[in-house]
């Protein structure tokens, strides 16, 4: 499975690719692709890493696991393919972005050219079941991603770290606070998001540390 990874991450992770929960973990999923639909599709399950190489990474956005209807995840969280629905959350984020920073929302939920900019846009786990919420969970993605945050927390410096609800804030703990920025917020869930994620501004709060530390700004 590491050979669908893009090679400055497969660098990166080698060690990591060679453990036995790796292996396992990538057996798992081909059993799994074999006898029923999981999402992403298997050649998209690594796009988050294609798109945004580890040298081109500025900010790291932590959700938790793909959606798991038709035609939605592609390897991105938060984000699915074009022409379909945005998702309520997505919906929220893009609230808080026109409330922060005053930019109209896409028609689009498709978070493609956040990726292009150095935004690596991560989920916990990697791939689901069909219809099936979490089913992929404690299977080793959640050791591998550990590996990922780590892996840019140590080896880099200046990285605007969002992590939005619970259980990205427990991933947070991987972060050196003094060498990157960590904004957390209740996750934008329709459940949670009027509890603090709206008025948050992590949009302008990134791109003013990237510009405090001479990095380009993300256009939102």
């Amino acid at each position: 499975m590491n050979a669908h990874l893009e090679p400055s991450w497969r660098d990166e992770l080698k060690e990591e690719c060679t453990k036995p929960y790796f292996t396992d973990l990538a057996d798992f999923v081909r059993n799994e692709h074999l006898s029923t639909t999981i999402y992403p599709p298997p050649k998209k399950i690594f796009d988050a890493f294609a798109l945004t190489p580890f040298n081109a990474v500025r900010v790291v956005l932590l959700g938790q696991d793909p959606y798991h209807g038709p035609n939605q995840a592609h390897g991105l969280c938060f984000s699915v393919q074009d022409g379909v629905k945005t998702p309520p959350s997505l919906q929220n984020v893009y609230k808080e972005i026109q409330s922060d920073t005053g930019k109209t929302p896409p028609p689009s939920g498709n978070l493609t050219h956040w990726a292009t900019q150095g935004v690596l846009l991560l989920n916990a786990t990697l791939s689901v079941r069909a219809r099936q919420a979490a089913s992929h969970q404690k299977k080793g993605w959640e050791e591998f991603t550990n590996a990922v945050i780590k892996t840019i927390a140590e080896k880099k410096e200046h990285i605007v770290f969002l992590l939005w609800g619970s259980y990205a804030q427990k991933k947070g703990m991987h972060i050196n606070r003094e060498k990157h920025l960590v904004l957390e917020a209740v996750h934008p869930s329709p459940l949670s998001v009027h509890r603090g994620f709206f008025g948050c501004k992590h949009f302008s709060k990134t791109n003013t540390y990237l510009k405090k530390h001479g990095l380009q700004e993300i256009a939102w």
